[in-house]
């Protein structure tokens, strides 16, 4: 079976080469190329890497390695002209503005010289962005090939980059050095919400208060052959009676967050909400997944999937306001908020492009703080910088969300739960909106998306101790 022309390399000998012949590609540059360069190279400058650190410097975010620019050189003399059989001799570049994620690069070789007697060609090298600006620019020295070459493209290995360390790990990096932070964890009378509380105090993070009846407490205690000695029990006699006081030691201060343990979230978040427990604030509350996948580069919030089942517009701009608290809570300092919808065009009968665009207007007059907003936006414009060019999409947002609003708590559920179960996703998740976090936790939930919530948990009141809800 012949190879299809994609699947060959065919190259160019010196003799068929003439000055002014030219050969070029295009790249979109993306956040996973500059980490893979970074893990092959070992330049872990944060400039090219952190978003945080790079929006301090004089670039206002996050740029390419130099090199980064010199590799594709080097593709397309590699590859296209002269192509395979090339001798790279020297190449001399100057970077002349920096480059970006989201960038559309053309790299462009063509020739300037030959020289007869040793087969070696002179190409002037440049690179331009989108907007037809040089940024990089230079000559190569390569050795061209006397013979013809065609040869089938060596087939790569598909990489995926993985969180390094894990997000957990950065989690309680983060996290633990604040202090154990007192927390209420609700009527946590199986196995698997009390292991919870035990691992997350063992693991630094929390001081648990456990509000439940204590004959059952000690009954699953016993069972699993754990100690609870030590450890702070409020004696109630059911679950209703323990999400109300557990609501009511928040309110009182003496607890800093609550947890839920084996009981329904309605009758939690009943009693976290009721007039008399003084934990409501100005904002409705909502629930945030934190969600880190091997597909994208950075941690990134699904909101709301738990707790709003068809949130108005009113309630969509609470549920931003506090996905971007809990983002800055996290370190993202300015968070790119993405409003979702099933296309990224305002559609009069399509009632989520409507709330997007009203909530992007809202953010323009200020009435959303502290965040770049873009909306409507289908989901691959969101995640996908390449996916939103192609649609003719400029925007800040576009393809580097840190916060995706969903247009209701269906679609918000089955995003989520398909990018963990399908996606290797590691998720948290809190309710914001009180004046404590809730931790909210799925049953089932494995051990480090419980611990990993209580780690969020500990950098929200933290962040709370400065910036009050």
């Amino acid at each position: 079976m012949n190879a299809s022309t994609l699947d060959l390399l065919r190259n160019r000998t010196f003799d068929e080469i003439a000055v002014g012949d030219s050969a070029a590609l295009e790249r979109t540059v993306t956040a996973e190329d500059l980490q893979l360069f970074a893990v092959i190279s070992g330049d872990l400058n944060p400039q090219h890497l952190d978003a945080t650190f790079a929006a301090s410097t004089r670039f206002h975010g996050v740029i390419a390695h130099g090199m980064f620019g010199g590799a594709l050189i080097s593709a397309v003399l590699g590859t296209r002209l002269p192509g395979p059989g090339t001798i790279y001799l020297g190449q001399s570049l100057k970077f002349l503005a920096p480059v970006r994620i989201g960038d559309l690069l053309l790299v462009r070789v063509t020739v300037s010289a030959r020289d007869e007697a040793h087969r070696r060609l002179t190409l002037d090298c440049r690179c331009l962005n989108q907007e037809g600006q040089t940024v990089i620019e230079g000559e190569a020295q390569v050795i061209a090939p006397a013979e013809s070459i065609e040869w089938r493209a060596s087939q790569l290995p598909e990489v995926k980059l993985s969180e390094g360390g894990g997000g957990l790990a950065r989690l309680l990096a983060a996290a633990r050095p604040l202090g154990p932070l007192k927390v209420a964890v609700v009527h946590p009378c199986d196995a698997v919400s009390l292991q919870a509380a035990l691992e997350a105090r063992d693991a630094g993070l929390i001081e648990p208060v456990l509000v439940a009846p204590r004959a059952k407490l000690e009954a699953v205690a016993a069972a699993q052959g754990w100690d609870l000695s030590g450890l702070a029990v409020e004696d109630v006699p059911h679950s209703h009676a323990a999400a109300a006081r557990a609501a009511a030691l928040a309110g009182e201060g003496a607890v800093g967050a609550l947890m839920k343990g084996s009981l329904h979230t309605d009758e939690l978040m009943s009693a976290a909400l009721a007039s008399e427990a003084g934990l409501r604030t100005k904002r409705r509350a909502s629930h945030c997944f934190l969600m880190q996948t091997p597909a994208y580069p950075r941690p990134f919030i699904i909101t709301d999937a738990a707790l709003n089942i068809a949130p108005t517009l009113e309630h969509k701009a609470d549920i931003v306001r506090n996905a971007i608290e809990l983002a800055q809570a996290i370190g993202v300092a300015r968070p790119k908020v993405a409003i979702l919808a099933a296309v990224e065009t305002v559609n009069a009968q399509m009632p989520a492009t409507l709330d997007a665009a009203a909530l992007c207007k809202m953010a323009d007059r200020g009435q959303i703080a502290g965040a770049e907003l873009d909306g409507p936006l289908a989901f691959d414009n969101a995640v996908s910088i390449a996916a939103a060019r192609i649609k003719g999409i400029e925007s800040r947002v576009a393809g580097q969300a840190d916060v995706l609003v969903v247009p209701d708590l269906e679609s918000g559920n089955m995003l989520a739960k398909q990018l963990e179960y399908l996606g290797g996703a590691a998720s948290a998740g809190l309710v914001l909106g009180a004046r404590v976090p809730i931790i909210l936790t799925s049953r089932a939930d494995g051990a480090e998306s419980r611990i990993a919530s209580c780690a969020l948990a500990v950098l929200l009141a933290h962040h709370h101790r400065s910036t009050p809800p």
